[in-house]
């Protein structure tokens, strides 16, 4: 019974993340970029970046600060919620729709994730992580926002278009999706008017932020009952659920037929997710408490081997392909991830 408990704690903090993150969080976010004057691509970078991640952001910080040393959980979803934005987020995108790419932004944001993804491996490798090799991490996230900066007026090409308003068929739920109903009457009532953004920034970041503590008691909760290690609870599950807004934006984005920023989209978020996610805890928690930071990396060198040997191939995908997105490598991306998930069980079953 406390099992189910959790499971559907689990579901409800999903869904309820996800709805915030889509109807609220993000839409303030580009409510402020353009109260800046801020450029598509700069926005993208960092305030829409901040959007999309903030659960794995908050998810990393609750299991940092919280005592028995749960920081596996946080390292863990990060790493599976960038293995599942690289493979099934871009997978989807190309099955959803043909589109050619701008290949200088999607140059620059694979090489930027490249890097963080090397820059990861060395930091976690000897299992502890120092105050200069956090610095180094959220360093190389500020070389990422000048490069995004100046990368237009070094490679001469055409910024993306803003995202069109993709009109819905109204808030109606059907089938199954009534029983969330509840739960939309809530937000409802929680959030203030659009017009109200500052407002509706700062409520969907407490939300987002008490969500993310349920999602980390829960997991541990059925870590410590099913008796599996809490590194493979948050590579797998918690890591798809974080990564739901992603996915839900991506693929409208990929609809209206630019793939280019579903990819932007998904790696920028990797980016994002690694180099601050984990990168600006690590760095916090160590100068706060003055001593090195010690997650448990057991199950995590696979993964990150898959995330270097995926953007790779993406890489080289995209240059063979001369830069064009098609269903087959949307299917080659969404098998190479379900793969993943069978060997991390077959893993856990015959350890």
């Amino acid at each position: 019974m406390v099992l189910v408990g959790y499971i559907i704690a689990l579901l409800i903090a999903f869904y309820l993340i996800a709805e915030i993150s889509d109807r609220y969080f993000v839409v303030s976010l580009d409510h402020i970029a353009n109260k800046l004057s801020m450029s598509h691509e700069m926005a993208g970078a960092t305030l829409m970046a901040i959007g999309s991640s903030a659960p794995e952001l908050f998810v990393a910080i609750i299991a940092l600060v919280k005592p028995g040393n749960h920081g596996a959980i946080g390292v863990g979803t990060i790493v599976g919620s960038a293995l599942f934005n690289i493979l099934v987020i871009v997978g989807a995108a190309a099955i959803v729709k043909k589109a050619v790419l701008v290949w200088q932004p999607v140059f620059r944001d694979l090489l930027f994730y490249l890097l963080s993804v090397v820059a990861l491996y060395l930091v976690l490798r000897d299992g502890q992580i120092t105050l200069m090799e956090s610095s180094i991490l959220v360093g190389l996230y500020g070389a990422y926002l000048i490069a995004v900066m100046k990368w237009q007026k070094w490679f001469k090409y055409t910024e993306l278009d803003q995202i069109e308003e993709v009109e819905e068929d109204g808030d109606e739920k059907k089938g199954w999706k009534v029983i969330f109903i509840p739960l939309d009457f809530l937000l409802q009532k929680l959030f203030p008017a659009p017009k109200y953004y500052v407002t509706t920034f700062v409520v969907s970041i407490v939300a987002i932020a008490f969500l993310c503590w349920v999602l980390v008691e829960s997991a541990i909760g059925v870590s410590e009952i099913l008796h599996v290690p809490e590194v493979i609870i948050a590579l797998t599950v918690v890591a798809v659920g974080t990564s739901i807004p992603d996915m839900i934006s991506s693929i409208i984005v990929a609809k209206q037929g630019r793939g280019g920023m579903a990819v932007s989209n998904a790696v920028g978020s990797n980016i994002f997710d690694i180099l601050i996610g984990l990168g600006l805890p690590w760095l916090l928690v160590i100068g706060y408490k003055s001593e090195v930071v010690a997650p448990d990396t057991a199950n995590l060198f696979e993964s990150i081997g898959l995330l270097l040997a995926s953007v790779v191939f993406i890489f080289f995908t995209f240059v063979l392909r001369k830069w064009q997105l098609g269903r087959s490598v949307g299917y080659i991306l969404i098998f190479a991830y379900a793969s993943y998930v069978c060997f991390e069980i077959v893993r856990f079953l015959y350890a």
